[in-house]
């Protein structure tokens, strides 16, 4: 024990001038944490003794599942293009090249090392399952660090890794997991809901994140009040009310009208007497994908249609077409794939790309395919030629209002299928309040603000 007098514990009596939430305006004026750098931070005694608390606490749960190792913070290239992430990490990853020239990265999570280790050593299925797991310093070149440790550059993370036989044995490690963090919640006295969420970068088809609902919190989370279900809204869904389509004019193929000035969705549905329900929204990116050696970016043109009162869940469609990250087309691309203006985009028309040509593109990169099928090559450079995105709401639908690629014109009766193809259906929306809950039916409530631990 120490006297108070002899410890450091340097207070301050007013929050610094870029602390907005609260816990890190406490954090800094009880002597917590200093600042180094964006980012940043340097755990004083009592900060660090807090941690060391927390992690007492998380080894004593992870140690009646796992066994713990410790391992580099350092990784070279190789393991991480053993597994293709080397360019889907992006900016992301903190990139560096020793003395030799060898590329190396700070650790931005374990799973190569892990496995790498797993490879070498793990010579018979009887030594399976296996569950490890570490607590250790992870860098991630966070873009807009903030708010104090809710979005940092350098933290300390528990990951965990099992190794099974089969499926069943990974949803049995899976569970022992789910357990073991419920109990390290309960132990640290946290208010938190267990939420299905996006795996990201990371992989896998079933993902939850454990959520403390917070003003100051990035995520919002969808949670039903009658039931269970609860999501990030990355990953929520919800049923849909059926909507009455419109009925067919003239020989019920798509039909121009003069809609003039009118480029937004709720101009159109004023101007046309209809409901946005009825309006299919176009929404236009260029698709980032990171080069093999992560040197470069290679972009591909990708729309997305839904209906005309929803939004594009980027996350979603960021997933689906394996992107490192989406930007908006500018004025000369919208001209370039649609030869239309910005307001006035739609399907009819559109060179469609194939779904088996846009997963070569996402194995191996636009130059890679044109030299292995060159017979494509002039598929792939065709200058309309799109990956397009249907949201899985407008299957089934009819005689809906689009764009038609021309200024101050849309088209009418236009069906999902027959007037126009995509690439791909998938579920690409983000989820509003009122829908009804995919579980129960119950209409959900508003979203709610929270952060991940």
């Amino acid at each position: 024990m120490h006297r108070w007098s002899e410890l450091f514990i340097p207070t301050l009596r007013e929050a610094p001038a870029d602390a907005e939430v609260a816990s890190h305006k406490f954090l800094v004026r009880a002597g917590y944490i200093r600042q180094l750098a964006a980012g940043i931070y340097s755990y004083l005694f009592l900060g660090n003794r807090s941690f060391n608390k927390i992690m007492v606490i998380v080894r004593q749960e992870m140690d009646k599942i796992g066994q713990e190792f410790y391992l580099p913070a350092l990784h070279p290239r190789e393991v991480w293009e053993a597994s293709g992430r080397w360019a889907v990490m992006g900016e992301n990853m903190f990139r560096l090249k020793d003395r030799k020239g060898a590329d190396m990265c700070l650790g931005f999570t374990e799973e190569e090392v892990m496995t790498s280790i797993a490879l070498k050593e793990l010579r018979s299925y009887k030594q399976l399952p296996q569950i490890w797991y570490q607590i250790a310093p992870k860098f991630r070149d966070e873009p807009r660090p903030k708010s104090g440790l809710l979005r940092v550059r350098q933290f300390i993370m528990k990951d965990s890794y099992s190794f099974d036989m089969d499926a069943t044995g990974l949803d049995l490690s899976y569970r022992k997991h789910y357990d073991a963090y419920c109990r390290i919640f309960d132990r640290c006295g946290l208010k938190y809901m267990v939420v299905e969420a996006d795996s990201g970068a990371m992989g896998g088809k079933e993902s939850h994140e454990f959520m403390v609902r917070t003003p100051a919190g990035e995520d919002q989370i969808v949670s039903c009040d009658a039931c269970q279900y609860a999501a990030n809204l990355e990953k929520a869904t919800s049923k849909l009310d059926a909507v009455e389509d419109l009925k067919p004019e003239g020989d019920g193929k798509p039909l121009l009208v003069h809609t003039p000035g009118k480029g937004a969705i709720a101009d159109v549905a004023e101007f046309l007497k209809v409901s946005p329900q009825q309006d299919i929204k176009a929404v236009a990116y260029m698709a980032l994908k990171t080069s093999e050696d992560g040197a470069k970016k290679l972009e591909q043109p990708v729309v997305a249609f839904l209906r005309g009162d929803h939004t594009v869940s980027e996350t979603k469609l960021l997933g689906l077409v394996r992107a490192s990250e989406l930007r908006p087309m500018q004025a000369d691309e919208l001209e370039r794939y649609f030869q239309g203006p910005a307001g006035f985009i739609g399907p009819v028309g559109l060179v469609v790309r194939s779904k088996d040509l846009l997963g070569l593109w996402l194995d191996s990169g636009k130059d890679a395919v044109k030299k292995e099928h060159s017979q494509l090559a002039a598929v792939i450079d065709d200058p309309r030629n799109l990956n397009v995105v249907l949201d899985s709401a407008l299957v089934g639908r009819s005689n809906m209002i689009c764009g038609a690629n021309r200024l101050d014109y849309h088209f009418k009766n236009v069906t999902p299928g027959k007037d126009f193809q995509f690439t791909i259906a998938a579920d690409i929306r983000n989820v509003t309040a009122g829908e009804a809950c995919p579980n129960c039916g119950k209409p959900l409530p508003e979203l709610r603000q929270a952060a991940a631990h």
